[in-house]
């Protein structure tokens, strides 16, 4: 496994991160806890959750399965370097209540207590803001991290969809407190969804903050969709976010484009697709969220992949990034 640290912080974390938003939903708590010991022992150091993973009436199962893990020993949560996020409502579907969920200082105490008890542990590594909150003052967010920070609840601030100017105005907001302020931003970054060149990453760059991309993989299109079609398998490909994706020609020619190239080449295209991530500026690693432990070592394999040249040339091709801004929408 590779490492870097992460963002400007002197935390060492591995090169890909174990997403564990399936954990409770379609993987049960025993595989779960079988690809967590598959990740850690293959070097996974960073495991990424949120409070509000199991969804629905099961919100906060996901962390719970964490939990269950953690509790079985073996210098497990020593060697974890554990996010998770706050932000979205913890009540049950249709049962939402006024201050549960958002960014106010009351939330905040409370959501991280909860997680705390949910995942049998002491601190969060990474506390991360699932969403901006239009609602609650920038200083007082930091006034509540500050809190947990010095109460020794968790070590770092993160963000997760955030703009660049979001980054920017949270970061300065904390300079002038003198709080550290946010070390990693998660954001979609992928080869279909390049977005994020143009203002997030570069002010994820000036102020020291680590990109954690998420869909890595934009929801399997970049995983053999078309492959997987043909041989009458890859539910996912075409469901969840990319809903009919390949029913537009153009971004069919894409991803056919797209695997006609890395097969001329012999790479996998889930493989290639998360290389790919690891060769971008800024990048710490991207989310995989495996299911299976066949993912897993799909996943594990991409870390060690190299890229050549001419493949990484005709990917930008395929998939064209939006360019610097102002140049990309002023003119």
């Amino acid at each position: 496994m590779k490492y870097t640290q992460l963002g400007r912080t002197g935390l060492k974390v591995s090169r890909l991160v174990l997403g564990t938003m399936n954990f409770g939903p379609q993987t049960n708590e025993s595989d779960s806890h079988a690809l967590m010991d598959a990740a850690l022992e293959a070097g996974v150091n960073f495991f990424d959750t949120a409070n509000v993973y199991g969804w629905g009436e099961n919100k906060g199962r996901t962390e719970e399965i964490l939990g269950t893990w953690f509790a079985q020993g073996g210098d497990r949560r020593d060697k974890v370097v554990l996010a998770t996020k706050v932000y979205g409502n913890m009540g049950a579907d249709g049962e939402a209540w006024p201050n549960h969920d958002k960014l106010s200082a009351l939330n905040i105490r409370r959501a991280v207590d909860a997680s705390l008890k949910r995942l049998q542990t002491d601190h969060i590594d990474l506390y991360q803001f699932h969403h901006v909150d239009r609602d609650t003052p920038i200083d007082e967010i930091w006034q509540a991290v500050d809190v947990l920070i010095q109460q020794g609840k968790i070590l770092y601030a993160g963000s997760s969809n955030f703009s660049g100017y979001k980054i920017a105005q949270a970061n300065e907001r904390a300079a002038r407190r003198g709080s550290y302020g946010l070390v990693s931003e998660q954001c979609i970054y992928n080869l279909m969804e390049r977005g994020a060149e143009m203002e997030v990453i570069p002010a994820a760059q000036e102020y020291g903050l680590g990109v954690i991309p998420w869909s890595p993989l934009h929801g399997g299109l970049l995983g053999g969709a078309i492959r997987k079609e043909r041989e009458g398998g890859g539910a996912r490909s075409t469901s969840g976010r990319s809903g009919d994706a390949l029913a537009d020609p153009k971004v069919r020619a894409q991803i056919q484009a797209y695997e006609d190239l890395l097969e001329k080449h012999g790479l996998e295209p889930g493989e290639a697709g998360l290389a790919w991530l690891l060769t971008r500026p800024g990048v710490t690693g991207p989310i995989s969220g495996p299911r299976t432990r066949e993912q897993l070592d799909s996943a594990l394999r991409a870390v060690e992949l190299e890229l050549s040249d001419e493949v990484l040339t005709a990917l930008d091709e395929i998939f064209p990034g939006p360019g610097p801004s102002p140049e990309n929408f002023a003119w």
